[in-house]
């Protein structure tokens, strides 16, 4: 059996080619007020904490799902059994504007024992170390327990000694480098399709570009001096402070953004709620949200929790997400999560009897944390309960983290080690990425998402390594706010992506058609294995073939 699984985002539900309508349709769920299917295989879906309102775009009644709670699911069946045959999604989407949660899985069908099925969802990584890596990027992946054994070497951007940001922007995955010498300074490059690193400039003297974040269509980097003695290395002869922000204007030009007050390096960057926040790396504790051209707001920081010891009032924040409605906040001081709502911050309270936390990944619906020094991640589950999910290897810190195509990955140190979540407290060890001898530490410090792989930077050698898992298609840009169409079909060796009936993403291999992508479990509507979807669904299908480019385009144009 062929199935085809399209997901239309689009304008009104409107009429459709009877052709496309009937020809090897599967299930239909219209969500105009129920969950049941107008094929006539029947297959209804069960709903879970969904409401049903009517959008004053459509005109119509359409599935709400909050990004919590919210989902459908439909039983497993012998014609979801997808197997090795071509398929294809269909469903229409708007995704929620506030951007205070990743927006998470449109449909799926997947089971993380097996690694085995697929996913269609918009993806947000946040609190990746410092940096938003990816910013609402719609990604199809298949996986059949398939992951490259080994991680390439993509080169070392300039003279770095690390790459201290990596984020995606407008399909081109982009660096941001520490340079520590006496002559040199942070840049930012911009990773070529030849496998090489562009220079695209030095936004200012300092010696890093700590934070990159794509935020209203452009991407902002945050500059420092980085201590490099937090690593155990020589310090930098670079006296130059950063702490300034600055806005991509093309080339190697960069555009002052302001400076953040009595702050020398940035510490994270973040959108929420249609602002760009930043943090301070150092003391004292910064908190800044951009009020346009170079005005920064001070917004404060959380105050010391009475039972924390210190000489100082504020706590740090450094690492930076958005999860459920909240952004949320790592800490240097007393290795504590906070919580910010637009005006407060709350504390999460502290992560086992670590000093320090991180960084942040989204994995099922729940946050992840990475640690020094117990070198552990742990799940948030309230405020002041965290469940410990064990250690990586005999390593010290965690420090990136993010889930690539179901999987959830981190970085280590000393040994700049990667890990793989195995469930419980299992990991799995994936690899070493950087062996330069006779130093103390070595990291594996910071991950982004680009062209279906995730890249992960090192610690002091400067280079950056990809590895995938399964396949993965994925857009290059942010998904828009409105409604819109998109499909996602395998067929044959390819899998694609259309958005609004047009080319997104393709992916090709040999070996794509061989996934048996048949995984035995129900298939969900608003949840997977990233988050529970936050926004509007209406008129999900599922095709037991593959749709033509044709096809696609009268769905996305009734």
């Amino acid at each position: 059996m062929r199935l085809t699984i399209v997901v239309v985002m689009c304008g009104l539900l409107g009429g459709v080619g009877s052709a496309v309508a009937e020809d090897g349709l599967i299930a239909r769920w219209p969500l105009a007020g129920d969950t049941n299917d107008q094929s006539p295989h029947r297959l209804h879906g069960r709903l879970h904490d969904v409401e049903f309102v009517t959008d004053e775009t459509l005109g119509r009644p359409v599935a709400s799902f909050n990004g919590r709670s919210s989902w459908i699911d439909v039983p497993a069946h012998e014609h979801l059994a997808i197997g090795r045959s071509d398929f294809s999604i269909s469903a229409r989407v708007r995704i929620d504007e506030t951007q205070d949660d990743v927006p998470g899985d449109v449909i799926s069908r997947y089971d993380a024992g097996s690694r085995r099925g697929f996913h269609l969802a918009v993806k947000t990584n946040a609190g990746v170390t410092f940096t938003q890596a990816n910013a609402r990027q719609l990604q199809f992946g298949i996986d059949d327990n398939r992951a490259v054994s080994t991680w390439t070497d993509c080169g070392r951007p300039g003279n770095a000694v690390l790459a201290f940001a990596l984020c995606e922007f407008d399909g081109d995955l982009y660096a941001g480098t520490c340079e520590p010498g006496p002559d040199e300074s942070g840049r930012v490059y911009r990773y070529g399709d030849d496998g090489t690193w562009i220079d695209c400039g030095a936004p200012d003297g300092s010696n890093a570009v700590t934070s990159l974040a794509v935020f209203d269509g452009a991407l902002y980097a945050g500059t420092g001096k980085y201590r490099l003695r937090g690593s155990s290395l020589p310090e930098s002869e670079n006296e130059t402070l950063g702490g300034r922000i600055f806005r991509y204007d093309g080339d190697s030009r960069w555009i002052d953004c302001g400076r953040l007050p009595e702050t020398e390096a940035v510490g994270g960057l973040v959108v929420y709620r249609g602002h760009l926040y930043a943090s301070s790396l150092y003391r004292p504790a910064g908190f800044f949200r951009y009020d346009g051209a170079t005005t920064w707001t001070d917004c404060g920081c959380p105050v010391r929790p009475d039972d924390l010891p210190g000489d100082t009032t504020h706590m740090r924040v450094e690492a930076m997400g958005v999860f459920d409605g909240w952004l949320y906040a790592t800490s240097y001081d007393g290795g504590r999560v906070f919580r910010f709502d637009g005006e407060r911050w709350f504390d999460c309270g502290q992560l086992g009897d670590n000093t320090q936390t991180y960084a942040f990944a989204v994995r099922q619906g729940r946050l992840y944390v990475g640690t020094w020094p117990s070198g552990r991640v742990y799940r948030f589950e309230e405020p002041h309960e965290w469940t410990d999910v064990g250690r990586l290897g005999d390593e010290l810190e965690v420090m990136g983290m993010l889930v690539h195509n179901g999987r959830l990955i981190a970085g280590t140190l000393p040994l700049a080690e990667v890990y793989e979540y195995d469930g419980g407290t299992t990991w799995k060890r994936l690899s070493q990425l950087d062996h330069t001898p006779e130093v103390r530490y070595r990291r594996a410090w910071t991950m982004a998402e680009h062209a279906g792989q995730v890249f992960c930077s090192t610690l002091p050698s400067g280079h950056v390594h990809s590895w995938r898992a399964g396949r993965v298609a994925m857009s290059g840009t942010a998904l828009g706010p409105g409604w819109h169409h998109v499909a996602a079909i395998r067929t044959g060796s390819t899998i694609e992506m259309y958005v609004d009936g047009k080319l997104a993403a393709r992916e090709e291999g040999d070996e794509i058609g061989e996934y048996d992508l048949d995984c035995g479990k129900p298939l969900r509507i608003g949840a997977g294995p990233n988050d529970f979807f936050k926004g509007r669904l209406s008129d999900v299908r599922v095709y037991g073939r593959a749709l033509s480019a044709t096809e696609i385009q009268t769905l996305a144009n009734p």
